[in-house]
């Protein structure tokens, strides 16, 4: 069910300002143009099109109608979203058929047995390039997986300190604080389709648990683990419970 443009305002309003009252994230209301589809609006803010979408109170992101006001968070001004025309594609010449090739005998063939994919090669086939942008730019001090006697749930970015961190993508800040050992200044954002990315070693925190952030806003700045070492960033992407190898997602 969609709602009067009048009406779904308000709706968004209350829900946005009660729930992130002192957010710094803030947004604007973009206005849909002939021809705008939710997906290129998405892409121009850097916002994920579904969370669009469900903030917005949109059953149906095909049937946008012109004059209807988007509420887009964390952006502070309205943006042009250009219109894709689509160019039918050429219809290409059947190339004439080469002639068979004369058939030789077949080598007899040895069967092997295959073994069963591991399950990170079995996630890594399913996972989506370029889902979740770098959070910072550094060299990857430590990488996903076993390490000797331990295991890394995630990657660690060397930076100096206090360098900015952004939200890999949009999302809601379902924790921002210190109480977790060996994290340090922590954030967690929960993503669609039950994503969660995790921030860790933060000199500072700069978004509170509640508000929703937008792709590349600033949310943190860099620092040391708590046992200390190198300046870094400790950076997860988990689906659910379970935390995935970022490579495989990002860019």
């Amino acid at each position: 069910m969609q709602y009067p443009i009048s009406l779904r305002r308000w709706i968004i309003s209350f829900v946005v300002f009660t729930l992130a009252a002192c957010a710094p994230s803030g947004g604007v209301y973009h206005t849909v143009q002939k021809g705008q589809t939710l997906f290129q609006i998405g892409q121009v803010y850097h916002v994920n099109d579904k969370y669009l979408a469900r903030l917005n109170g949109i059953d149906d992101p095909t049937s946008l109608r012109i004059g209807e006001e988007l509420f887009i968070p964390g952006a502070n001004q309205t943006r042009s979203v250009p219109v894709k025309s689509a160019t039918p594609a050429k219809a290409s010449k059947p190339k004439p058929a080469a002639p068979a090739p004369e058939r030789k005998a077949a080598a007899p063939v040895v069967s092997k047995k295959k073994s069963p994919p591991t399950a990170s090669a079995a996630k890594a086939s399913t996972a989506t390039k370029g889902v979740f942008a770098w959070p910072l730019k550094g060299n990857v001090l430590q990488a996903f997986g076993p390490c000797g006697t331990r295991t890394y749930n995630g990657v660690e970015i060397g930076a100096p300190e206090e360098t900015p961190i952004q939200a890999a993508a949009a999302g809601r800040v379902t924790y921002s604080g210190d109480g977790i050992r060996g994290y340090g200044n922590l954030i967690i954002i929960k993503h669609d389709d039950s994503f969660y990315t995790i921030y860790g070693f933060n000199r500072k925190n700069l978004v509170e648990s509640g508000v929703f952030v937008s792709q590349g806003q600033q949310i943190a700045l860099s620092g040391r683990p708590p046992s200390g070492g190198e300046p870094r960033l400790h950076f997860e992407i988990r689906e659910g419970k379970s935390p995935v190898n970022p490579i495989f997602y990002l860019p």
